[in-house]
């Protein structure tokens, strides 16, 4: 039976997992709801709070992360929630470390905040496409692993995922994009380019699945070609690693602004 997702802790072949999952309409969008509304608790739990919370999400081209992340982003109030897509380095990122433009864009006490990929390009894409040399995407997997458990000692609740849809499907993606003409934004030709390297990113995620999955922040990889699968699984991970540990029951109002209220709009129960 195929699992709903794998939580990497040992070695994972991608060729190896199996996806037959799909969910009906109606199914589908009242556990979603359920979902979102869970989700503004976490978010109002972590209000004046010392944690934090970081969803680093990755995986394939196409494989659905932008409908994952509107999800979220219909659940949760923007004034404490952030995405951050991140494409090729700045002049000013290349000018420093790698993970300069990641310690930037980490969230405020008590906010949430995701990665719509991550510092984990270093030992994807610029491993594969030359962008970093050997030397540099090597001890790569060492400094993110580090950067992630000092994240965690300060109160970071850290989720990652990754979204793993079939080489076949990737390819009916795409000519779904190219014959949308409101999807077609979506493509570049790197995309093509990069399906046509399907082999050399399957080594590299592997090898990143391997010496990157920690008892601190653990691979979630979510099996994707039903979109449906994808969003729910995904949402579900992200609500119950942030609500882990949190009271999620709404917060009384304080006394200050009760009395105040009071005096506005009285008492319950009387008569103004």
């Amino acid at each position: 039976m195929a699992e709903p997702y794998i939580v990497v802790t040992k070695k994972l072949k991608l060729g190896s997992i199996k996806d037959g999952f799909d969910l009906p309409e109606d199914v589908y969008e009242r556990d979603i709801a359920k979902l979102q509304r869970r989700l503004q608790l976490v978010q109002q739990a972590y209000l004046g709070r010392r944690e934090r919370g970081v969803v680093v999400l990755e995986g394939w081209d196409a494989a659905g992360k932008g409908g994952t992340i509107r999800r979220l982003a219909w659940a949760l109030d923007p004034r404490g929630f952030h995405v951050w897509p991140i494409a090729a380095p700045t002049d000013e990122d290349a000018r420093h470390h790698y993970l300069y433009r990641f310690w930037t864009r980490l969230p405020e006490h008590g906010a949430l905040a995701v990665f719509d990929r991550s510092w984990y390009g270093r030992v994807a894409v610029e491993r594969v496409e030359g962008f970093a040399s050997q030397a540099e995407w090597t001890r790569a997997y060492e400094e993110i692993n580090q950067f992630e458990a000092t994240l965690a000692a300060d109160g970071v609740r850290l989720v990652k995922i990754f979204m793993h849809i079939s080489n076949a499907e990737q390819k009916k993606r795409f000519a779904d994009r190219l014959a949308t003409p409101e999807k077609r934004w979506k493509l570049t030709w790197q995309d093509f380019r990069n399906h046509g390297r399907w082999n050399d990113y399957v080594e590299a995620y592997e090898e990143m699945f391997a010496r990157t999955s920690t008892e601190t922040a653990r691979w979630h990889v979510v099996p994707a070609n039903s979109k449906r699968h994808a969003r729910l699984t995904a949402l579900s991970i992200i609500t119950e690693h942030l609500a882990e540990g949190m009271d999620l029951t709404p917060r009384k109002v304080d006394a200050k602004t009760l009395a105040v209220a009071h005096k506005v709009l009285g008492k319950p129960g009387s008569r103004r």
